[in-house]
């Protein structure tokens, strides 16, 4: 499976915990490709695309931050109007769900990239391949 390692840090729901670990990975060079926020009551969960995933993973952990690595597909979606219905048409199709999906901040060019958290990944991948549609893996991401 194409996949891509994604972060996802457990914060307080305070003030300032965000900028915190954000600051933590900026100053030690890592950059961060795509994030998203979701909140729940006293806890959010910051879910991250990072240029070095091990290296973060670590460094965070070290730091006292409880951390999750997930696979998530990275994929190129047309940047025109239906593009995303589109492809979330052939997820559908394939009966799988989409459990989140969030932007990433570089593009390829001519296509949106999103990160889809899918039910069935690897079945959903085929199903995109088969339709034309690229899918961003590990080593791209780490390029960009």
């Amino acid at each position: 499976m194409t996949s891509v390692k994604q972060v996802s840090v457990f914060l307080e729901n305070r003030k300032g915990s965000l900028a915190a670990v954000c600051a933590l990975l900026g100053e030690s060079g890592f950059n961060i490709l795509a994030l998203s926020i979701a909140e729940i009551d006293t806890y959010g969960i910051c879910r991250v695309i990072l240029s070095d995933t091990d290296a973060a993973v670590k460094l965070l952990r070290d730091k006292g931050y409880t951390v999750r690595v997930t696979e998530v597909l990275v994929v190129c979606v047309p940047d025109r109007p239906s593009g995303l219905a589109d492809v979330l048409a052939i997820i559908e199709k394939e009966d799988i769900s989409v459990e989140y999906l969030y932007s990433f901040v570089r593009n390829s060019g001519f296509d949106a990239l999103l990160i889809f958290r899918l039910s069935d990944s690897e079945r959903a991948e085929l199903a995109l391949k088969r339709n034309c549609i690229k899918i961003i893996g590990q080593k791209q991401i780490e390029e960009m």
